[in-house]
């Protein structure tokens, strides 16, 4: 059986070169018996394209390349077709394509997409994280987080969380009252990436009021009355005084204004 030798050229990893040939591959050769497949990563220079075609020429390879630099794209097709080295250039003729169709230059910066992936994950592990911590459930994650946010209940805490977390920030809420230490951690956590966020008596009272009704509960429960809700407040300030974080009244704040301002500070405190 003739032994086939695939070079991937690419000037990020290789990986969608990679992937194609083996798709191709796997339609002769199952089991990939007597396949070879060499990556040659990161190339950005006419040079290497010359010496990898000499290498292939040699060992009787095909090249597959996913090169997004035009000028490396035609070096690498006419250097196969000066030294009859069978070349195969994944990107390209998409390039092409799209670039006449839409009437746009592409950017032509190699490895874009792993760098939107690698957002992604990074997206989806700090909404897990948020999931995790949220509502003072695991009081762990006020050390690993990067932003804590401290209140009582319903100011936003959880929905700004999951706000943050799309953002690409790990969050941690702990909920306030009188009745319970607030967690050890959340005094020995840095302050600056700490938020208290507190919201007036009258509104917290009215959201209290809806939440309880839509419970199918009595408006008139200890939870809605002024009385509590003055008390809470009351030890919200004496904990965040204690902690000395940042307090963000967030009475009337969309969820997406009170986000901005945590990451204006966050973002400023990176920069000092």
């Amino acid at each position: 059986m003739e032994k086939l030798r695939f070079f991937v050229v690419s000037d990020s990893v290789g990986e969608t070169g990679d992937l194609a040939v083996k798709a191709v591959v796997s339609q002769f050769r199952p089991h990939f018996e007597q396949v070879e497949i060499r990556r040659f990563p990161h190339i950005h220079e006419q040079d290497h394209l010359l010496q990898i075609i000499s290498i292939a020429k040699k060992q009787d390879a095909i090249i597959i390349y996913t090169l997004v630099e035009k000028e490396l794209r035609a070096a690498l097709h006419d250097l196969g077709v000066k030294h009859n080295v069978a070349v195969i250039d994944l990107l390209g003729p998409m390039l092409d394509l799209l670039e006449s169709k839409i009437k746009q230059k592409p950017l032509e910066l190699p490895g874009i997409v792993h760098q939107l992936d690698e957002y992604y994950f990074e997206k989806i592990e700090a909404v897990e994280f948020a999931v995790k911590y949220d509502d003072g459930r695991d009081p762990r994650g006020i050390l690993l987080a990067d932003i804590v946010l401290v209140g009582v209940s319903r100011t936003s805490k959880t929905p700004l969380s999951q706000y943050l977390a799309h953002k690409r920030y790990k969050v941690a809420n702990v909920p306030l009252v009188p009745e319970v230490d607030p967690p050890a951690e959340l005094f020995m956590v840095d302050p600056k990436k700490c938020f208290g966020l507190v919201i007036s008596p009258g509104q917290l009272n009215n959201i209290r009021k809806e939440r309880l009704i839509a419970l199918g509960l009595g408006e008139g429960a200890t939870y809605a009355q002024h009385d509590r809700i003055e008390e809470e407040i009351a030890h919200f300030y004496q904990v965040v005084e204690k902690v000395g974080c940042e307090v963000i009244d967030v009475t009337n704040k969309a969820v997406e204004e009170t986000a901005n301002c945590i990451i204006d500070r966050i973002e400023q405190e990176k920069m000092l």
